[in-house]
């Protein structure tokens, strides 16, 4: 008897690994790594003027347009461009990590014959969240210091952080590691992990429109504005939803691990409100929604058609 239930047991996990190893989630984690490359190349200024607004604390904060052009002027047009090959190559590791997993996830509920539905993306992509945010973290507190390296139209206070000297991603990570210990490398981590909540948000209204839209049309492949705008409209959402978050996340990255705000979360959203006003917990967030929403919505729409060109190549079904 024991034997046997030993027996089911491994074959149900045998079952489980079979669902998780396949071409398809690897198709899928290609195409969604492929298609952030993409849509974060094309819009990456509006990136770096959005992290610039988040961090600069103690100045007025400006509109996107006219912040660009004080980076411009300040700093040259190429300081829009700095630190785009890190995150390029944090973001293909990134959402690599999250389709593959959010993928598997479900690919494993689907064999077991459970049907899709709003809750059971939330809780998917949640999960795919969190995995992505303790793998990858320390990749994006490197890139956070070095797109605020040569900070010329910030504060004092940030000028006084670390943020220079890093060559790039493996330069930045050591001299982290020797300069402020290892745990500075997950700075931000546990505004980060809340922050999990942001594509846990967007995939489940993308899911769910992306399902309408494939019943209406009786096509599980639709055109590519629809992609595009099925994504625009699940980040926005999103975005507005868990935007304070994100305002904490830049700046624990950007700092030491000394920093106060790192210790409590709803403190330090309090010391926000307090020295900046509510407004301060939206700083930054017309750039935010600007350059989330459009890179969201087409790096949806490439992570569809490519995954869909390579299936087709492949004779798979997605």
């Amino acid at each position: 008897m024991i034997s046997k239930l030993a027996a089911v047991n491994t074959n149900a996990m045998s079952s489980k690994l079979n669902n998780l190893l396949t071409y398809s989630n690897f198709v899928h984690a290609v195409s969604g790594a492929a298609g952030s490359v993409i849509a974060m190349s094309v819009f990456y200024p509006l990136e770096t003027v959005r992290t610039r607004l988040q961090v600069h604390v103690g100045r007025q904060p400006k509109h996107t347009p006219m912040e660009a052009m004080d980076i411009v002027k300040d700093e040259g047009i190429s300081s829009l461009y700095q630190g785009l090959f890190p995150v390029l190559v944090t973001l293909c590791c990134s959402n690599f990590v999250y389709f593959y997993t959010y993928n598997g996830l479900k690919t494993s509920l689907l064999e077991e014959g459970s049907k899709p539905g709003p809750v059971k993306d939330l809780l998917m992509a949640f999960v795919s969240g969190v995995i992505n945010v303790l793998v990858t973290n320390p990749l994006w507190v490197v890139n956070t210091r070095i797109k605020l390296q040569g900070l010329k139209c910030g504060t004092a206070n940030f000028k006084s952080t670390p943020t220079s000297g890093y060559k790039g991603i493996m330069d930045g990570l050591w001299k982290i590691i020797s300069q402020e210990g290892v745990s500075s490398l997950w700075n931000g981590t546990s505004a980060s992990v809340m922050l999990a909540s942001n594509p846990s948000i967007q995939f489940m209204v993308y899911e769910t429109v992306k399902r309408y839209f494939q019943q209406f049309f009786k096509s599980k492949e639709l055109s590519g504005f629809l992609y595009f705008i099925i994504g625009a409209i699940s980040k926005m959402v999103a975005t507005v939803a868990t935007y304070p978050l994100q305002i904490l996340q830049s700046r624990f990255r950007a700092g030491s691990k000394k920093s106060d705000d790192s210790k409590k979360i709803t403190q330090s959203l309090l010391n926000i409100i307090r020295s900046e006003g509510f407004l301060g917990l939206y700083r930054g967030m017309e750039a935010k929604l600007v350059q989330t929403v459009l890179t969201a919505a087409l790096m949806f729409l490439c992570y569809e058609k490519i995954a869909a060109f390579i299936f087709r190549i492949m004779g798979l079904q997605m």
